[in-house]
């Protein structure tokens, strides 16, 4: 994660992935014999939550319920080893939550520290793949689990399949002739006011440069210029790596939506996204807004909200 995350003390332990251990066969069956072994429950999106901490258990506290997860080593965090159990959908969530407050990367992943933000967006991004991939895409048969959750092997094809990420492009587009103008989009499924950053998947044998310009010629008909990287984050929302950009748009570009995936575009002042950040008005806010018809950005633990900050911070 890289946006919005409070910071770690020196007094909590970081989230370690610990990937040299992966290869061991055994070691998600000794991990899950150890006593001192943390447990991250993991149902879609989300985690228990424990005060401003992800709940982590034992695995004795787990609840015994009809359907099994999936287990998966994460990494460490001290000496102690981290494990995700899965839950399919299927599962009740209240069960699995056994009182604590439920906390998703949307909703909590700006206000987690930085090592549970990415103890959770790991969880929750190599639990969805286990789910999702069980069986060989290259002939269907059902494969096993190894590399203690990090791989599949299927047995029938000998295949070994990995937890797959897809990239994306981010970009915030100022303008050629006002810098203190920031092009922002209305997407179909959310239409005004919630506007926020062009984005779109790279296609095969393309650049994340080509991208860029390709997804704001297709969504707001704009060609641009001076394309350069600022960031990245996981997102697993299916499973995405989120590479952020910022770009000017070229003199004489006319923005316009294209009436399909994008409904609206429109060039927002310095002020105005100003005042947007001042009120909150973010789509995740526990609160609706004061005016339903004011400005609402994205959430602060997306990059989408960071790029636009630190935009707009810089000014």
């Amino acid at each position: 994660m890289t946006a919005q995350q409070s910071p770690q003390t020196e007094a909590q332990p970081r989230f370690d992935r610990a990937a040299h251990e992966r290869s061991r066969p055994d070691l998600l069956e000794e991990v899950l014999a150890n006593s001192s072994t943390q447990v991250l429950v993991i149902h879609r999106d989300g985690a228990p939550l424990d005060g401003d901490r992800l709940h982590l258990r034992r695995l004795s506290a787990l609840p015994r319920l009809p359907h099994a997860p999936e287990f998966a080593f994460l990494g460490r965090v001290g000496a102690a080893a981290v494990v995700a159990a899965v839950y399919p959908v299927e599962a009740e969530l209240d069960s699995l939550a056994d009182g604590a407050a439920w906390a998703t990367v949307r909703t909590h992943g700006a206000t987690l520290d930085a090592s549970d933000a990415e103890l959770l967006v790991t969880a929750v991004s190599l639990g969805a793949w286990l789910l999702d991939s069980a069986f060989c895409p290259r002939c269907g048969a059902r494969t096993e689990v190894v590399q203690a959750g990090w791989a599949r092997h299927c047995g029938n094809c000998g295949r070994e399949h990995f937890p797959r990420t897809d990239p994306a492009v981010i970009m915030t587009v100022t303008s050629a002739e006002d810098p203190d103008l920031l092009l922002l989009g209305s997407n179909a499924l959310w239409g005004p006011p919630r506007y926020s950053c062009f984005a779109g998947f790279v296609e095969a044998g393309e650049s994340l440069e080509s991208a860029v310009r390709r997804e704001l010629a297709e969504e707001a008909g704009v060609e641009i210029v001076d394309e350069h990287y600022r960031w990245s984050q996981a997102w697993p929302y299916p499973r995405s790596l989120m590479l952020g950009f910022e770009a000017r748009a070229a003199s004489g570009s006319v923005a316009r939506p294209d009436g399909d995936e994008i409904v609206d575009v429109r060039w927002f002042t310095r002020r105005e996204i100003a005042d947007a950040l001042e009120r909150g008005t973010t789509w995740d806010a526990s609160e609706p807004p004061a005016d339903p018809e004011a400005l609402q950005l994205p959430g602060p633990a997306s990059i989408a909200y960071r790029l636009i900050a630190d935009w707009c911070r810089r000014g």
